[in-house]
């Protein structure tokens, strides 16, 4: 049996936890808001549509932000045809997933939605087709209390006080050749940083999030964050990452190891970043917005699903649907884990996305909702996870992958609550066949007298919820997991990820 070692002291910390970190993402795509969030047959359906029991299991799962409406939508989206009468409303071509919107849900019913699950709205604007002055018009309805056409237009519309929308997306992945709007990092810079400066004219108490690469595997990685920021180091507060991650070919050992490239994802965004300050002689500092990250078996969607036809524009279609197996939620948890360990800097993420589309909730038409295996690890962090990240010294063996060359069988990233004194650790057995156990030197943390685990594992690590078996995959206790002498002792699983709660 393998073993590994790692010490936490409440001295030394990486950063304060942002609670932005835990957000989540809502794109009109596939069955995501319509038969997803919003379903009005559905027998938990409330008065508006929504259905219930998808409200329940969000509330659960513990989403901080929503970022909305996009994605590659918000590239082609008119806002204004998503308020006013119902019925008044357009249908309208989605290129971006060759789909009708029908905007039946908008806005005002999205922020709706929001206050019921209890998370805050992170918008998107298009700067794909669009620009500066369309985003300073949905700024003005958004967020200016009264006194303008606008501003009166929201509350005709049935909303009295503002959205108050704090965090704004300065359009989406502009890096992407497949982005309605697509331009050059120059191109796309001017244009961001003339944006932010007519929005922050408008409500000077925003933050903004320029975009940043859509993967670290783009041609354009590196130098897009270096001229982009070159024009907008002094508008803006987050340069967005995107990330996702799939088993190719059968490389499960590599896949195992994804946080791996999240981690180098991060840092060199972050040298990137200050490397911009240092020539521009600023003290201000970027930070990153994480607001597009999940597994998603992207191979699937482009060899299967892609919707084509000039004459075939379905409304919600089944689309980037993926059954996520117990392998795919150990590398959740595992990104989880990279997210926190970059706490100082990563300080908003978005998982992408919620429900249905690449999600950690799946729904039926008519029938239940229920959770997906990725649903479990970040439910568990986001209800665990506060106060402070603390440094590791982390002692663990390795293993050799074709991706990532050598790496640690073990990771892992601990909390801590001054407050509280509640105390945290993740950790991930990326190890295939051999457990490990691990000691955990909690001798600097007083008064800790009872430990708790709970594992996610399974003897099949395909194993997957479905609609014919929901609960086929769980949080399991750990009860090898025990706490003498200022000493944690817990034995993780092969292919696993675990929570354990020091009190």
């Amino acid at each position: 049996m393998q073993t590994a070692r790692l010490a936490l002291d409440p001295h030394f910390t990486v950063g304060r936890i942002n609670r932005n970190i835990f957000g989540g993402f809502v794109e009109h795509l596939g069955r995501h808001v319509y038969d997803g969030i919003h379903e009005p047959g559905h027998a938990t359906a409330d008065d508006e549509g929504f259905r219930g029991d998808v409200i329940d299991l969000v509330r659960e799962l513990g989403v901080s932000t929503i970022r909305y409406p996009g994605g590659n939508f918000v590239s082609g989206f008119r806002w204004e045809d998503s308020v006013g009468p119902r019925e008044q409303r357009p249908r309208r071509l989605d290129l971006a997933w060759h789909s009708t919107e029908t905007n039946q849900v908008g806005m005002h019913e999205f922020a709706s939605w929001l206050g019921k699950v209890g998370s805050d709205l992170m918008l998107a604007v298009n700067l794909g087709t669009r620009g500066t002055s369309e985003a300073l018009e949905l700024l003005e309805y958004s967020n200016l209390p009264k006194g303008t056409a606008l501003a009166e237009a929201r509350m005709a519309n049935g909303r009295p006080d503002p959205f108050g929308v704090k965090i704004w997306c300065l359009g989406n992945e502009m890096d992407g050749w497949w982005q309605l709007g697509h331009r050059s990092a120059d191109d796309y810079g001017k244009l961001a940083s003339r944006t932010a400066k007519a929005m922050r004219q408008l409500d000077p108490s925003i933050e903004l999030v320029v975009c940043g690469s859509s993967s670290a595997h783009m041609p354009t990685f590196g130098e897009w964050e270096r001229v982009v920021l070159s024009h907008t180091y002094d508008d803006v507060d987050y340069i967005s990452c995107h990330a996702y991650y799939e088993e190719k070919n059968g490389d499960l050992a590599s896949f195992l190891a994804s946080a791996v490239d999240m981690d180098h994802f991060i840092e060199s965004v972050v040298a990137t970043a200050d490397h911009v300050k240092a020539v521009r002689g600023s003290s201000k500092t970027i930070n990153i917005s994480f607001d597009e990250w999940n597994v998603w078996y992207l191979s699937r969607f482009e060899d299967v699903e892609k919707i084509q036809g000039l004459d075939n524009w379905p409304v919600a279609p089944r689309l980037l649907e993926d059954h996520y197996s117990v392998a795919d939620a150990v590398v959740v948890g595992n990104l989880l884990i990279s997210l926190l360990r970059h706490a100082d800097r990563v300080t908003s993420a978005s998982l992408a996305q919620l429900v249905n589309v690449i999600a950690p909730i799946m729904t039926e038409p008519g029938g239940p909702a229920w959770r997906q295996t990725t649903f479990f690890p970040f439910a568990l962090t986001s209800a665990l996870a506060r106060g402070v990240v603390l440094e590791l010294k982390l002692d663990a063996g390795t293993y050799g992958t074709s991706q990532y060359g050598v790496v640690p069988v073990v990771d892992a990233v601990a909390t801590h609550d001054d407050a509280t004194g509640a105390t945290a650790v993740f950790l991930v057995n990326r190890s295939q066949t051999e457990e490990v156990t691990v000691t955990i030197d909690v001798a600097a943390l007083d008064d800790l007298d009872r430990v708790d685990a709970q594992s996610l594992y399974d003897t099949d690590v395909y194993a997957k919820n479905t609609l014919e078996e929901p609960e086929r995959v769980t949080m399991k206790p750990n009860t090898s997991a025990t706490l003498e002498r200022g000493v944690v002792t817990i034995t993780l699983p092969a292919v696993s990820w675990t929570a354990v709660s020091l009190a």
